[in-house]
């Protein structure tokens, strides 16, 4: 059993506080403006939404666009995660049931241990017993759902660069084709983490402005579902997106019809203080 790690911390640990909390992140002015509707007949799943895992405070906002996408679709047999490792430069999956305050998510064992069957993707618990990137999705996924959430099943996947995006890449479609699943990705990243706190000031006047650029130069090229030209742009400025890596092996996998940015703003907007601030971006791809 994975316990939540960072409830009372990201967000609020009791249910009522968190479920609270919960709406107000979706019909926040910042927000969608509303909670999810009921899936249209024939709404098919998503192929991929990307979303943000700072405090909800700041992040919850951007986050709830990318669920309120996710619950009006059809329901997937599997949502695989991808998120960035903060603590370390190992990477691997977990098989574990996750706890949140709204209850449990489960995995797909099965997949899971197909997966790394293939012998580059690892199990690793360790890693994931104290990484918020991934926990902090589950509470949006549960509350979304609502009634549909107990049929939802996880592989929570820690992606850092002792892994060979290639080679997972190619386990992961091989996996999901052999093991027939309908499956969703969902990759949790914030976007430019700017400020002497972060060691990151490549511009200090116009700075609102210059992180817009910055953030929609890397984001333009999510939406063309470019992995090169992303990678390359992620080298070439800097940028200090930290899930770099897991963006680059979703857009290795998938391929998509459509893509909007759903929503972006930073943590400067929320309290007016641009001098460290973080990037939120809610994107999703059909």
């Amino acid at each position: 059993m994975r316990k939540a790690a960072y409830a009372g911390l990201f967000y609020p640990k009791t249910i009522a506080s968190l479920s609270k909390m919960l709406e107000e992140c979706f019909t926040n002015k910042l927000g969608p403006g509303a909670l999810p509707s009921k899936p249209r007949p024939g709404a098919k799943s998503l192929k991929a939404a990307i979303s943000p895992h700072a405090g909800y405070v700041y992040s919850g906002m951007a986050a709830a666009w990318s669920y309120k996408a996710l619950a009006e679709a059809e329901l997937p047999d599997l949502f695989i995660l991808l998120g960035p490792n903060h603590r370390s430069n190992e990477s691997g999956v977990s098989l574990e049931t996750f706890e949140t305050p709204l209850g449990f998510v489960r995995p797909d064992q099965e997949f899971g241990k197909a997966l790394v069957k293939k012998d580059n993707i690892v199990i690793n618990e360790r890693i994931h017993a104290h990484e918020h990137s991934l926990e902090v999705q589950l509470p949006f996924l549960q509350f979304a759902f609502g009634t549909r959430a107990e049929k939802i099943k996880i592989l929570p996947l820690l992606v850092s660069d002792d892994l060979d995006l290639d080679k997972a890449a190619k386990d992961l479609k091989e996996t999901i084709s052999e093991m027939k699943r309908k499956v969703t990705f969902i990759v949790s990243t914030d976007f430019t983490h700017y400020g002497f706190s972060y060691g990151y000031m490549p511009f200090s006047d116009n700075i609102k402005e210059n992180l817009s650029k910055l953030d929609k130069g890397a984001i333009n090229l999510i939406l063309k579902g470019d992995a090169q030209g992303f990678e390359k742009y992620i080298h070439k400025t800097g940028a200090s997106i930290c899930g770099y890596l897991p963006i680059i092996l979703l857009l290795k996998i998938i391929t998509f019809d459509k893509a909007s940015l759903e929503q972006y703003y930073t943590s400067g907007d929320v309290v007016g203080d641009y001098s460290n601030s973080v990037s939120y971006a809610s994107i999703v791809l059909r």
